[in-house]
């Protein structure tokens, strides 16, 4: 290599390579398969605790299952009340910056017009879902179902996903 060429590629590696990385945004982490369990499991033993039987979903970021628990006991429609609160709260909650399904259906009912959107299809606008975020970025999704209350559902996807809230960071 001359030895121009080789200043240039030093100078490059030397300056330039650490400022490019410095100035790329850190890019969000995965909803592994491993952590969308864990939170799952979370939230199930968190409603199991308090009598519950529920079933629970998470969603990656593009609206899929990473997870689904049907917990014994739990009636036959809660997988789908699970997966349509996850999947309302991933898709309609950026929109309108809202982190749980509860706020979302708040907003809709406080606005008659927009009572519509409930006839989009997989949206159920019911309490029992939370966003899951890695830093600022939504990487998913957490739902329960069949709790005696939406805010019950909640109180178990929020313990599940809290319970993987540090190895998103």
């Amino acid at each position: 290599m001359r030895p121009l060429a080789l200043a240039f590629t030093l100078i490059s590696t030397l300056l330039v390579t650490p400022i490019l990385a410095q100035s790329r945004p850190a890019s969000p982490r995965e909803l592994t398969v491993a952590l969308a369990s864990q939170a799952a499991q979370e939230a199930l033993a968190t409603c199991e605790r308090a009598g519950f039987h529920v079933s629970v979903t998470v969603l990656d970021r593009s609206g899929l299952a990473r997870a689904f628990l049907r917990g014994d006991g739990s009636t036959p429609h809660t997988p789908d009340s699970a997966r349509g609160k996850a999947y309302t709260a991933l898709t309609l909650g950026p929109i309108f910056n809202k982190n749980a399904s509860s706020e979302l259906a708040q907003l809709i009912a406080a606005n008659p017009a927009a009572a519509a959107i409930s006839n989009v299809p997989g949206i159920l606008l019911l309490a029992g879902a939370v966003i899951i975020k890695s830093g600022d970025d939504v990487v998913g999704s957490i739902g329960v179902g069949g709790a005696p209350g939406g805010d019950k559902d909640e109180a178990c996807a929020r313990a599940g996903s809290e319970k993987i809230a540090a190895a998103l960071r």
